[in-house]
């Protein structure tokens, strides 16, 4: 039986945690930041946990 390829794309927009979470960074940090309130950048900062409703989509994608 053949492997199966890893999706390119996701791996690049998603990081999996120790724990088996899959990560991703927030929409929103990437222009127009100027006219954003600096409360709402700091707030977009950093990696969420992907939806429940996508994790096993995802997963597939990256053949875990």
């Amino acid at each position: 039986m053949p492997k199966n390829k890893t999706h390119s794309g996701i791996s690049k927009r998603v990081r999996v945690t120790g724990s088996g979470k899959i990560t991703h960074e927030g929409a929103g940090k990437r222009h127009n930041l100027e006219k954003k309130p600096s409360r709402v950048t700091r707030r977009m900062t950093g990696m969420r946990d992907l939806a429940a409703n996508d994790v096993p989509r995802v997963k597939r994608m990256l053949g875990i």
